[in-house]
């Protein structure tokens, strides 16, 4: 049986895929690693926690004793690598955990595979694969044009999150290079769907809309983002793992971009007929904050490397996919109450400690 490491498997885009690992390979054992912070919710994946091929582990990634240990109990083949702190405003107040997580949580990551693959010279590495999920804000920003992301697109990032993950990126590149670690990277762009944070624009304003709350708007909302559905994500994730070049670098975006200020319109539009409000009930919530220092002006993606050798490309038209969206949330409620009040943390204890 093949054991497979997923690194913040409880996350918004981690459950997702663990979900799809455990329900669709069931000749894996899928190994969820996740630090259970703020943004880790394990009754994401209450539909799978009790299958025979999913192993739950309460750790950080920056535990180098833990990872050692996981990787010889386990016998891990793969590493999927996707935990890390991952906002914006967060990481320009606190850069110090950004870089610790995003940088030597990879690194860690990277020293354990090298070690245990490694242990009988490259010959260990056969078979074997870390497949780092990064993102398109190591890029930097682009104009308003018709230019786009691709895999030699020069990195220039602009955040203290987008300069961490850059750094991870090249570390994971520096194993594939001097130690012949086998390696893969993806770039996406900005994802959307179930099961997200609230503190990221689309849940957090869905949550917003329903209970009257402002909408805050960075500038004049002219900021433009390409947007990726999930469950779009996770297919591409699992396609590259399974049959992407070695040491190759994938983007993955939606081919789907809009400003923010046209998103969020949608967003109301599409929440207030759900809500059965009259059209543009919530228009009125949109609020203009003060604009986030360093704000890339605009990500796009091709993807077309990704189409090109492995077929993939998004599923979903956007506003389809913002109709499911926007009724998750609505329908799941008790879900986005307990992640908002924080009762979501004691779901760890009941199920783990109180056995």
């Amino acid at each position: 049986m093949k054991s497979i490491l997923v690194t913040g498997g409880a996350g918004f885009i981690g459950s997702h895929l663990v979900r799809v690992l455990v329900n669709k390979y069931p000749n894996y054992n899928i190994i969820n690693l996740d630090k259970l912070t703020y943004a880790g919710n394990l009754e994401n994946l209450r539909d799978v926690e009790e299958k025979e091929n999913y192993t739950f582990v309460k750790g950080d990634i920056c535990d180098f004793q833990l990872l050692e240990s996981l990787y010889t109990k386990y016998s891990i083949d793969g590493v999927i690598h996707l935990a890390a702190e991952s906002h914006v405003d967060r990481s320009i107040k606190d850069p110090f955990a950004f870089a610790q997580t995003n940088v030597m949580g990879t690194l860690y990551l990277l020293q354990a595979a090298k070690n245990y693959w490694g242990a009988n010279g490259k010959e260990g590495f056969q078979g074997k694969l870390f497949y780092h999920v990064s993102t398109d804000e190591v890029y930097g920003s682009l104009e308003l044009d018709n230019t786009f992301f691709t895999e030699q697109t020069t990195y220039d990032p602009h955040s203290p999150y987008s300069a961490s993950k850059a750094s991870s990126d090249h570390f994971v590149r520096a194993y594939s290079d001097t130690f012949g670690l086998p390696i893969i990277i993806s770039n996406c762009s900005n994802n959307y769907g179930s099961y997200q944070f609230p503190e990221k624009l689309i849940p957090l304003f869905i949550n917003n809309i329903k209970n009257n709350k402002p909408l805050p708007v960075y500038g004049k909302g002219e900021n433009v983002r390409d947007w990726l559905f999930v469950d779009d994500h996770v297919r591409a994730i699992d396609l590259i793992f399974h049959k992407g070049r070695k040491g190759e670098t994938y983007n993955i975006g939606g081919f789907n971009e809009w400003k923010n200020i046209d998103l969020i319109k949608i967003l109301i539009k599409t929440a207030d007929k759900q809500l059965g409000r009259a059209p543009g009930t919530s228009d009125s919530l949109i609020t203009y904050v003060t604009d986030r220092a360093g704000h890339d002006l605009r990500y796009a993606i091709d993807s077309s490397k990704l189409h090109n050798e492995l077929g993939w490309s998004p599923s979903l038209q956007f506003e389809e996919g913002i109709e499911k969206t926007v009724k998750w949330y609505l329908e799941n409620e008790e879900w986005l109450k307990r992640v908002t009040s924080g009762e979501y943390k004691k779901y760890y204890t009941e199920m783990y400690h109180n056995r």
